[in-house]
């Protein structure tokens, strides 16, 4: 693969070399292993308030491993479904999982049972492992996926004591958030931890290109599939966003950091788990941060230094008016990914904390940070940053040509971190020549080596042969104060092929169309202004908050 200069290099941080060292573990496994013995007196992760130090996690993998290995007979290279929200479990669960060599399948625990039935037969998983809550869609699958080997855990299982208990009686019998279901092959999680901790685990030979992870996704187009992300992949990502993150990090300190974003989503999962594990902070779970009220008063208990999280979440955080009494004197950072960060937002969030919320980019395909804004003060706002230190990035065409500084097209991107390609599918057009993974996403790179995303290539709308950028729309109308929340997509016009539509979710009540397209006419050229404006109470998201475009469009009668 040739090697090419590109100007941001001369931009990074000081202290950040270019280039990642050669790989510090063998595997994943590995890593977690020594930190949970080099940190074993800390605490690890929270929920709930109760805390798991990183020695009890260890040994509480250990004996879900061997239960893995001894009861299910599961081999290196099986795969895994685990489906559940932040909880105490998932660390266990997920280093358990890799110890004994499996490829842990992460499934949305929301999904619907079509879905999880085309996850399940496309990874032909061997194992699941799932919170009660969403056993009763499991049993659907059943029928069609006949998975033997069944772990079943409820939220309190961890707590410990009669607060386990209570938790778990309380979702059962008060809330009723257990759904009736009967699946009789199935194990309680606590009884495989009491079995596994009377067997004896055989350690496993782990490489740097076995799979760790089939991270699924919609990919840049099509169904659902999985990415193929190895132990290499996700410790050379570690190693990258450590690098990163240096400005931030100190070893004579312990960080807290808020994950709200599930560690199912590759996001956390690499960020918040396998980066904050390698240096040994403490990670704060929140199962449902969906509910600000009760998000800001877990906030309120902790000294937290660093957090990530998408947009809406961080805008749904900044119009609670409870959300400024929080203690921010120990914040260090915030990340915003998973989708493009309001400028709006962004400004909010630093005048409120005092500190800024920095965008950065990438894919679960690319395990997922490729870019960021640097972390010591010289972000720039708008943009998705800078490749981090050794992943190269780049503007092309349709066509696999390469554009110059300051031209529109694809940002396309190679690196250690990047899958292998999709699980089972053709991947010969998922990279152009060379190894440059296809993101799907448009983008332009400055002078200076920073890149911005315009938007999805299939978000893109056509005003008569003029291309119109949600992402541009959106942050436009964000800014006026009446506005929480807006999408827009194109709908169809016969004088124009489309037109732009926009979902507004209201802070004001008194907020109307008139009010909204005269904003639009004074900041928004002709062309980009939307012809059609419909209030909603609320839009849809994805399990990570992310405006969902494409339900808005399949739903939408102008549209069909």
């Amino acid at each position: 693969m040739e090697k090419i200069t590109f100007p941001w290099i001369k931009h990074y941080p000081a202290g950040i070399p270019a280039e990642v060292n050669g790989p510090d573990y063998r595997s994943i496994a590995e890593m977690m292993i020594d930190c949970c013995k080099q940190y074993a007196d800390r605490d690890a992760f929270e929920n709930m308030g109760k805390a798991l130090t990183y020695a009890e996690v260890n040994e509480k993998s250990l004996h879900l491993a061997a239960f893995l290995q001894k009861k299910f007979h599961l081999q290196k290279g099986d795969r895994i479904a685990v489906q559940m929200p932040n909880m105490l479990q998932y660390p266990v669960v997920m280093m358990a999982a890799l110890r004994a060599g499996l490829i842990v399948v992460n499934t949305n625990p929301l999904y619907t049972p079509r879905e999880m039935e085309h996850q399940y037969r496309d990874a032909e998983v061997k194992a699941v492992i799932i919170v009660a809550n969403f056993a009763s869609n499991l049993e659907k699958v059943l029928k069609s996926v006949p998975v033997k080997n069944i772990i079943i855990t409820e939220l309190g299982d961890m707590l410990g004591g009669l607060k386990g208990k209570l938790v778990n009686f309380v979702v059962r019998r008060v809330k009723k958030m257990v759904p009736a279901y009967s699946i009789p092959e199935a194990v309680s999680f606590n009884k495989a931890m009491r079995e596994g901790e009377k067997l004896s685990f055989d350690p496993v030979d782990i490489s740097l290109d076995d799979l760790a992870f089939l991270q699924y996704t919609g990919g840049t187009t099509g169904v659902s599939k999985g990415a193929q992300l190895s132990h290499g992949n996700v410790l050379a990502h570690t190693r990258q966003t450590r690098l990163w993150f240096t400005p931030l990090l100190k070893a004579s300190e312990q960080d807290v950091m808020i994950t709200a974003i599930p560690l199912y989503h590759i996001f956390a999962l690499t960020v918040n788990g396998m980066l904050m594990w390698r240096v040994g902070a403490k990670n704060i779970l929140i199962t449902n941060p969906r509910d600000m009220k009760g998000f800001i008063k877990e906030l309120k208990k902790h000294p937290f230094t660093l957090m990530t999280g998408v947009n809406t979440l961080f805008n749904g955080l900044l119009s609670q008016p409870d959300f400024k009494n929080v203690d921010f004197s120990h914040l260090k950072g915030t990340i915003g990914g998973g989708m493009a960060v309001q400028d709006f937002v962004a400004t909010k969030w630093q005048d409120v904390t005092g500190t800024p919320l920095v965008e950065g980019y990438g894919l679960s395909e690319t395990s997922p940070v490729l870019s960021c804004n640097p972390l010591d003060g010289t972000h720039r706002m708008g943009t998705i940053g800078l490749p981090t230190p050794g992943t190269e990035m780049a503007i092309f065409d349709e066509k696999g040509k390469m554009l110059d500084q300051g031209e529109v097209g694809e940002i396309c991107a190679r690196g250690p971190q990047v899958m292998r390609g999709y699980w089972n599918k053709d991947n010969s057009d998922v990279f152009f020549p060379g190894g440059w993974f296809r993101t799907g996403d448009m983008g332009v790179m400055d002078a200076d080596g920073f890149f911005k995303i315009v938007d999805r290539k299939k978000d893109m709308i056509n005003v008569s042969g003029f291309n119109v950028y949600p992402n541009e729309v959106e942050n436009v109308i964000a800014n006026h104060d009446k506005v929480l929340e807006v999408a827009a997509i194109g709908v169809p016009d016969e004088h124009s092929t489309e037109v732009v539509k926009v979902f507004i979710v209201k802070s004001d009540p008194s907020l109307n169309e008139k009010e909204i397209k005269e904003y639009c006419h004074e900041n928004l050229t002709g062309y980009k202004r939307p012809k059609y404006v419909e209030f909603r109470d609320e839009l849809p998201k994805s399990n990570v908050g992310k405006i969902l475009r494409r339900h808005l469009r399949d739903s939408d009668p102008m549209v069909k």
